[in-house]
């Protein structure tokens, strides 16, 4: 069972959530645990994964419990919530229209008829119901020590934006390369090969513009742009810094922002030039040898891969 209130400003960062998470796959869990609701969400070819925990204080109230009565027997089930990312994105696609009208929204779920209800509470007493259904599906859990990461940044959300902002619509792929004495965030080097692409753009970042810089290897890594673009929008509607984990090619990066109310955490498979000597059970990257083909999505895919397991336990990403 899960019940959860929110005001308009709330339901705004709620959004921007959604939205961000949006840019990873067209399919949304819901996870409600003692530690607050987890909206996680991981693509198909297991390249990305990102997790945002809003904590019990975040919301103006918050009930959940570890079990429900399904199908009106004695058959208890713990509350599993997997939604079509296209049925809820549209609900909380004109954010700032609903801050500004929405005085409360209420998100409850049905569990006897799977379906997960919202209602925005408006100004001049209009009320808005929107009934989703879910499919019954065990969260997603991700395991990647993300402190373990030999280079860790930490910059604005603002200074990240006017770092990105020269790159194209069409931008597949970004390469950040670090030393102890700069950040480069640049066009990868196999979209400035392409003759159809014909901007190449590099944006220098010093140390100084970092509320924490830790470069422990240089290193130079690609992942995917449109993940990173979804976790900025969500940065700037929480006003908190971006933290940014990382290694060498072919082991993946992380992007986190940790707050007072909320944590988000969004794990990014990289490109590895070469196969890794040693493989982990437990690496988030199955590292291989980049190559690439005419088909697009083969070079979006390839040297990607995110192992994640699924809990029978409703826990929340640390």
């Amino acid at each position: 069972m899960l019940k959860c209130g929110m005001n308009g400003s709330q339901v705004k960062v709620f959004g921007k959530a959604i939205q961000a998470l949006s840019r990873i796959s067209d399919e949304l869990w819901l996870d409600p645990s003692e530690k607050g609701l987890a909206l996680r969400s991981v693509n198909s070819c297991r390249s990305a994964y990102g997790c945002v925990l809003f904590s019990p204080v975040f919301f103006q109230h918050y009930q959940w419990s570890t079990s429900v009565e399904m199908n009106n027997n004695d058959t208890m089930s713990n509350l599993n919530c997997k939604l079509g990312m296209k049925s809820i994105l549209p609900i909380f696609r004109c954010l700032n229209s609903l801050e500004r009208n929405v005085e409360k929204c209420t998100i409850f779920t049905k569990s006897d008829k799977c379906k997960v209800v919202i209602q925005f509470f408006c100004r001049h007493g209009v009320k808005r119901t929107h009934n989703v259904c879910f499919q019954e599906s065990q969260p997603l859990q991700v395991v990647f020590e993300k402190n373990m990461c030999t280079n860790t940044l930490m910059i604005q959300p603002r200074v990240l934006a006017e770092a990105i902002v020269l790159f194209t619509s069409s931008q597949e792929e970004v390469t950040l390369a670090v030393t102890p004495l700069n950040v480069c965030i640049k066009s990868s080097n196999e979209e400035s090969m392409d003759l159809t692409n014909s901007v190449y753009s590099e944006m220098f970042v010093g140390p100084d513009e970092f509320d924490f810089f830790q470069i422990g290897v240089d290193s130079e890594i690609t992942f995917c742009f449109k993940e990173l673009k979804g976790v900025l929008i969500f940065s700037e509607a929480t006003h908190a810094p971006i933290s940014i984990h990382f290694d060498i090619p072919g082991k993946p990066i992380a992007l986190s922002i940790d707050d007072m109310l909320l944590e988000a955490n969004f794990i990014l498979a990289t490109l590895a030039d070469e196969p890794s000597s040693e493989s982990s059970p437990q690496s988030l990257c199955l590292s291989q040898k980049r190559k690439r083909s005419n088909s697009k999505a083969d070079k979006k895919d390839q040297g990607r891969g995110v192992h994640l397991k699924k809990s029978n336990t409703q826990k929340a990403l640390s």
